[in-house]
């Protein structure tokens, strides 16, 4: 029966990927997407297509992308809407500080020691612990953490297959929670402040804006990934009987030690310059210190407009880039400045392909704003939605499921979310749901498939990952053992996302639930 159940789900991922290989690129998606909204436009003008602002109780009417006046705005707003989208200067002066501690080290030495000093009974803890956490480093946890979960499982005696699934689970089923602020923070808020502004063109969505929920989210999927681990994959797998011999796992030496205590000592400044520019300016202990507050609002004093929140990116360079080059010239890794450039060229040459979609994705999100289609088809679907009565609730867990299927097929967090934003975000406001609310459901949908969806950019590498210890092992193996994962963490997860709308918590710094026009 467990074979039958093993070939069964084989086959339907199988059909999955089958059908998922013959999509084009993202990039080329998108391109066909834009020449798609400029024909649509034609069509809905000339139809007449229309709708009532429910805010303004304006007639919103179809521009014409193909009419004279479109197809000049076309041609004389290309540069500007590659350059002016949103998400592209924050991922790459992100990656750039990260790619600095990457290059140095740090990011791998840091994993290990965390991995390394974990007690054995929390060591399946540890591990999906890690791959959280790794997610702010990009690719680390998949091609660092992943094998060095085998390795570490093999050691102590335990099936390796269990260990690389438990990190396999952390860095890509939670790649929605963490402790700290990564790449697809600002990536996703830069996508849905471009959605939101189609009902409100001043609306700002922060990077930190699902940061209270992710923060929960980290301890709660990790505890949930090793009940999984602990009381599914292990008694599945059995003993290990392979013939991989267990490997040294090979500790910290006295450079990388040096390197993580200058880079301690430096983050612990770091952190102490950050207390005082939130410091209140005019109470307390800080009052007395000059300058105390230089983070906050200049004119209120508050942190939601704060230049440290509007410089979240900004901050995730310098200290990135600070502490990997801190413990560079501890560790001894690197030896000047231009290991220091040849780390950031490095994160910036792996970009290619992505600035490609970019630039597609960029004037599709522009042209399907100047058409007023996001704001006719969100008026209209609202309007439908709003009469079936479905509440806040089921409507969230549509949006999650919508995500889910959808990641099966397209793997890019990004490219999803720039074809799901535009309309559900104005969609959901019509409905008095926050932009950033409506992101989060759809990064909880996003992040729950990732460990069964053949499309995900990682997925071959965790095959080779678990043939060195399983030479028989295919996709099939690797979907029936992280199913239960996947399973888990969905269910899970929508009913934290339950209790988050019934208790109305607040889901991250000054992002509310809901929101009214």
């Amino acid at each position: 029966m467990e074979k039958n159940n093993k070939g069964l789900v084989a086959r339907a991922l199988g059909y999955v990927e089958k059908v998922g290989n013959k999509l084009p690129h993202p990039g080329a998606l998108f391109a066909y997407f834009a020449l798609g909204i400029i024909v649509l436009s034609w069509i809905a003008s000339l139809f007449n297509v229309s709708a009532i602002h429910p805010g303004t109780g304006e007639t919103i009417e179809p521009f014409n992308l193909l009419s004279k006046a479109g197809l000049h705005k076309i041609l004389t707003n290309m540069v500007y809407n590659f350059t002016s989208f949103a998400p592209l200067g924050t991922v790459l002066t992100a990656l750039l500080g990260i790619g600095i501690a990457e290059a140095s080290g740090l990011m791998s030495t840091g994993l290990r020691l965390l991995v390394i000093s974990a007690p054995k009974k929390l060591l399946t803890f540890a591990i999906v612990f890690a791959g959280i956490l790794s997610n702010t480093a990009s690719e680390v946890g998949y091609v660092v953490l992943v094998p060095l979960g085998g390795m570490i499982f093999l050691a102590v005696g335990r099936n390796p297959i269990a260990g690389i699934a438990a990190a396999f689970a952390g860095v890509s089923g939670g790649y929605s929670a963490n402790l700290l602020l990564g790449t697809i923070d600002p990536l996703l808020a830069g996508l849905s402040e471009e959605a939101a502004k189609i009902i409100d063109a001043s609306y700002t969505v922060s990077p930190a804006s699902n940061y209270y929920f992710m923060f929960v989210s980290t301890f709660f999927i990790a505890i949930i990934g090793t009940w999984v681990t602990e009381k599914v994959i292990i008694p599945r797998l059995g003993e290990y009987t392979g013939d991989a011999k267990p490997e040294v796992i090979k500790k910290l030496d006295a450079t990388e030690k040096r390197g993580l205590r200058f880079t301690l000592i430096t983050l612990i400044i770091i952190i102490l310059l950050v207390v005082w520019g939130l410091s209140p300016i005019d109470r307390g202990f800080w009052s007395y210190i000059p300058n105390s507050g230089f983070l906050r609002d200049p004119i209120t004093g508050g942190l939601l407009k704060s230049p440290f929140m509007g410089g979240i990116v900004a901050i995730i360079f310098l200290v990135a880039g600070i502490l990997g080059i801190v413990y560079g010239i501890g560790a001894k890794t690197l030896k000047g400045a231009d290991d220091v450039i040849k780390g950031m060229g490095k994160s910036m040459s792996t970009l290619g392909t992505y600035i490609v979609l970019v630039f597609f994705a960029a004037q599709f999100v522009a042209y399907f704003n100047w058409t007023n289609l996001g704001l006719i088809f969100a008026v209209k679907g609202a309007n439908l939605i709003g009469t079936l009565n479905l509440g806040n609730i089921p409507l969230m867990i549509a949006l999650v499921l919508i995500a889910a299927v959808v990641n099966l097929l397209i793997g890019s967090a990004s490219a999803k979310w720039a074809i799901l934003a535009p309309v559900f975000i104005p969609m959901f406001m019509l409905l008095g749901y926050s932009p950033e609310f409506t992101q989060l459901a759809y990064r909880i949908g996003d992040s729950v498939t990732n460990v069964i969806a053949p499309m995900m950019a990682y997925f071959a590498i965790i095959v080779a990952f678990i043939e060195k210890y399983d030479k028989k092992a295919g996709i099939g193996t690797i979907i029936a053992t992280m199913l239960p994962y996947s399973f888990v963490f969905l269910i899970s997860w929508v009913l934290l996302l339950i209790i988050w709308i019934l208790l109305e918590l607040p889901i991250g710094p000054g992002a509310p639930l809901f929101y009214s026009l």
